[in-house]
C-alpha cells in the first residue's frame, strides 16, 4: 500500500479517503451529491460534513496496488 496526501475538494474526494478535521481524523464512508457541486460526507463515526463547492481538507488516501 502507498500513501498520498491530496487536498480534496468535493469533486476529488472519494470513500476511504481519511479526512482531518479539527485535528481528529474522519474516514468517508459514503458520499452525497449536492445541488452547486456540494457534497455531503458521512464518516465512520456516523458524523456528517457538507463541503462547499470551494472547501479544501487535509487528507490521506491509500493506494492499493495487486
Amino acid at each position: 500500500m502507498v500513501s498520498t496526501s491530496p487536498t480534496p475538494d468535493p469533486a476529488s474526494v472519494q470513500r476511504g479517503d481519511i479526512i482531518q478535521i479539527g485535528g481528529h481524523s474522519c474516514r468517508v464512508t459514503n458520499l452525497l451529491q449536492l445541488p452547486g457541486g456540494a457534497k455531503r460526507l458521512c464518516f465512520e463515526s456516523g458524523e456528517l460534513l457538507t463541503m462547499h463547492a470551494r472547501s479544501r481538507l487535509v487528507a490521506l488516501r491509500t493506494l492499493r496496488r495487486w
